[in-house]
């Protein structure tokens, strides 16, 4: 039986909305709104969905980067919204991130050697001398020569600075790692290469992925299982082949007709959604996805769906399958 290594039940994050001189709360965007799911080791569980659909918040709330405001994030058996700040401190280490974009996520005044050096300092981990030796291992195994650890983050390219970032999360052997949509800032040649290098460190370190993005493509050749996200909440999650071939949720149905095929005398059905995306600071009752879906029912507008597995390893949240 796999191994569960996240369990996210019931994940809610809300900003207040405030106004006037007070700067009273006067409502609240839902970014991210009751989420389930769970990611088993070794794999590579995608997140999807259109922007804004609170895919990294959940990711920077599953690792208490910003403060969720309910919900329950176990990993290895440890509830993350109930540790204090210096035991969350110590799991950290097997728990890391790569941002978005690899230009903001360095500091510009440190050498690369010292950014990589840095969180075996805070951890308190290693010699001076066997940090400076895992620097360079890192740099190595991530596609740099060792000497890059002498230079600073403006003296590379993006994709090399992304290799940085990902060398970085891998300095305190972590067990999980957040991917944040971490090509979409780069050429697609680019990206290639580091998908590719993901892949390769995963199977050499035992690695855990949680990947965000938005580009199909990438999500559907990289990811086990795929979860698709609607207005910060769970529309469909199944795996990946069986997503891609037998989508259910109408959501699901129309981002897979939107995906080009390379072949053109092959004709697909586009599927076009109508209306504008609601705010999620004032989401629609019942289904969210009710106000542009071309199922809709009435039941739809007035009870939100329940999230059930309506197949083994397939669930959907939509009135279609109740």
């Amino acid at each position: 039986m796999t191994e569960t290594l996240l369990t996210v039940s019931n994940l809610k994050k809300y900003f207040p909305i405030r106004k006037g001189v007070l700067r009273r709360t006067v409502g609240y965007v839902k970014a991210v709104d009751d989420v389930n799911f769970t990611v088993h080791k070794g794999e590579t569980l995608g997140i999807v969905g259109e922007s804004g659909c609170g895919k990294s918040t959940t990711g920077r709330s599953i690792l208490r980067l910003i403060e969720p405001t309910s919900g329950d994030v176990l990993f290895q058996d440890k509830n993350l919204t109930k540790l204090s700040k210096s035991s969350l401190r110590h799991l950290r280490q097997k728990m890391q991130i790569v941002f978005q974009d690899p230009y903001a996520s360095l500091n510009p005044r440190y050498k690369v050697g010292k950014i990589l050096e840095r969180p075996m300092q805070i951890h308190g981990l290693y010699t001076p001398a066997e940090r400076s030796k895992r620097v360079r291992t890192l740099l190595e195994r991530c596609g740099l020569d060792p000497s890059a650890a002498n230079k600073y983050p403006h003296e590379f390219s993006g994709g090399q600075r992304q290799r940085i970032g990902i060398a970085r999360a891998l300095t305190l052997n972590p067990s999980l790692i957040v991917l944040d949509e971490p090509v979409s800032a780069l050429d697609v040649s680019v990206q290639s290469q580091i998908i590719n290098l993901l892949e390769d460190l995963q199977q050499e370190f035992g690695l855990t992925y949680l990947f965000i993005a938005h580009d199909l493509s990438v999500v559907r050749h990289i990811s086990d299982r795929i979860a698709v996200m609607y207005l910060g909440q769970m529309a469909e999650l199944a795996e990946s082949l069986e997503l891609f071939d037998n989508p259910l949720h109408p959501y699901t149905q129309a981002l897979l007709s939107a995906i080009p095929v390379p072949d053109p005398e092959v004709k697909r059905e586009r599927i076009l959604l109508r209306g504008d995306l609601p705010s999620p600071a004032n989401p629609p009752s019942g289904c969210p996805f009710h106000t542009r879906c071309k199922d809709a029912m009435d039941v739809c507008k007035a009870k939100k769906p329940v999230w059930k597995e309506v197949k083994p390893g397939h669930h959907v949240a939509c009135h279609l399958y109740s």
